[in-house]
């Protein structure tokens, strides 16, 4: 296979895109800006475009609310973005979807991507190298911590280089700009539009997560299953020196809860994760509490074990319920599967990164310990439906560690992920041709 590759100039094209987006992040689901500059450059290349409400089908969980997503909108709006596309979406109705169909007889083959940004205040100390080249995020309190700048960046140059040798390609290529990823929100809700039926082979991708630069990943496994709830714990107000007795304390209940989250034991099975990373109640010394939120999480190893402990939350809050004589509210915002990478598809990953000019080492799988993904819907359905799924990792060198006010990435290995996708369906092609 003749490897392409494309001119190292380009990085420039990639840094302007990586930055204008590291520039204005927006939280999952608020992606307007975002979604609406992609849908515009794909349409600009010749791709079919879809957008919002045309992909999202399935329950949009953890949708910020109306005053945030106003603001994010106007915002949008402001930044002289065409009004065509922003009118398709909505709070909770985001992200992107580009379709090439070649009209000649091949595999379709997808690539997805998270645009989506986290509610961290970037940091503006002078070293940190957003502040230092005037590209920190100019929304407050919230930055691209995780990399998905770059991410869209990747997809947005993967479009524009296909299309440079798309007279070389065949069936149809499909890209997915997904909203929502942190908090594993997204891909619960794209996961069942008609546009994303019947991929022979989907590539997901992330930078970083401790992989050292230089080194690329090909195929995954290990993303833990998980499911993410906001509680309320709804009691009675009372005088807590005057009549006590009249109260339910939603204090104690949720106290009572955390506890009982916590001391869940392990599972014979596989690795297990409870955690309340929340907890607010009160709102006086003398006041019997009357309402209490808060925020946890649960992962297991496979989906099996997430699920033995989901329900597990379940009894837990209803047994509270009927303890402490409150009403509990559990909201699942989040969730997201454990689903291996398909080795298959790996081997065509590795083959092809090794051709990749600027990696020194290329791993063709992996168990790796990194948290949740919901990519991991989409890579299930792929699967489900006889095709094949896999989900790879591009090392960089970080400024600090993902989810940190510092987060920087080291833009150069954006161009070698580009390069080693823009390779992908031409290895496909070579393969098939040779299984003819």
């Amino acid at each position: 296979m003749n490897f392409l590759t494309v001119e190292k100039s380009y990085l420039q094209v990639l840094s302007a895109w990586r930055r204008d987006f590291h520039q204005f992040p927006e939280p999952g689901w608020l992606e307007f800006r975002t979604s609406a500059i992609i849908a515009e450059k794909l349409e600009a290349l010749g791709y079919d475009v879809y957008v919002g409400k045309e992909i999202v089908n399935g329950v949009s969980l953890g949708v910020p609310g109306k005053e945030l997503a106003e603001v994010f909108y106007n915002k949008a709006l402001d930044s002289n973005i065409s009004s065509e596309w922003l009118e398709k979406m909505e709070a909770g109705k985001t992200g992107v979807i580009g379709i090439f169909d070649t009209g000649i007889e091949g595999p379709t083959i997808g690539y997805r991507v998270d645009i989506d940004a986290l509610p961290i205040l970037e940091s503006s100390h002078e070293n940190h190298v957003p502040q230092k080249l005037n590209f920190r995020s100019q929304n407050e309190g919230f930055m691209h911590a995780c990399g998905h700048d770059s991410h869209a960046t990747i997809g947005l140059g993967l479009a524009e280089q296909l299309m440079k040798v798309k007279d070389k390609l065949c069936g149809k290529i499909i890209l997915i700009f997904q909203p929502a990823e942190e908090g594993v929100r997204g891909g619960s809700a794209i996961v069942s539009s008609p546009l994303l039926d019947n991929i022979d082979y989907l590539c997901a991708l992330h930078i970083g997560t401790g992989v050292p630069k230089g080194t690329y990943v090909a195929g995954v496994d290990g993303f833990l299953a998980t499911s993410k709830f906001d509680v309320t714990i709804r009691g009675v107000a009372a005088h807590s020196g005057v009549n006590a007795e009249k109260g339910k304390n939603a204090l104690l209940a949720s106290a009572q809860a955390v506890l009982a989250l916590h001391s869940l034991p392990p599972h014979s099975e596989g690795v297990a994760r409870v955690n309340v990373g929340t907890l607010e109640a009160g709102s006086g010394r003398n006041i019997i509490p009357s309402i209490a939120k808060m925020q946890l999480e649960i992962r297991g190893e496979t989906t099996a074990i997430n699920d033995f402990y989901e329900e597990r939350v379940h009894q837990i809050f209803n047994g509270i319920a009927a303890m402490y004589d409150v009403q509990v509210e559990l909201d699942k915002v989040g969730y997201a599967l454990s689903i291996p990478s398909d080795q298959q598809l790996a081997r065509i990953l590795n083959d092809t990164a090794k051709l990749q000019q600027s990696l020194n080492e290329v791993i063709e799988y992996k168990n790796f310990k990194a948290g949740s993904e919901d990519a991991t819907f989409l890579m299930q359905k792929v699967q489900q439906q006889g095709g094949l799924a896999c989900y790879s990792i591009i090392g960089t060198n970080l400024a600090a560690g993902h989810h940190h006010e510092e987060f920087d990435i080291e833009e150069d290995d954006m161009l070698s992920a580009l390069e080693i996708w823009l390779n992908v369906p031409f290895k496909i092609y070579e393969e098939l041709k040779g299984n003819a």
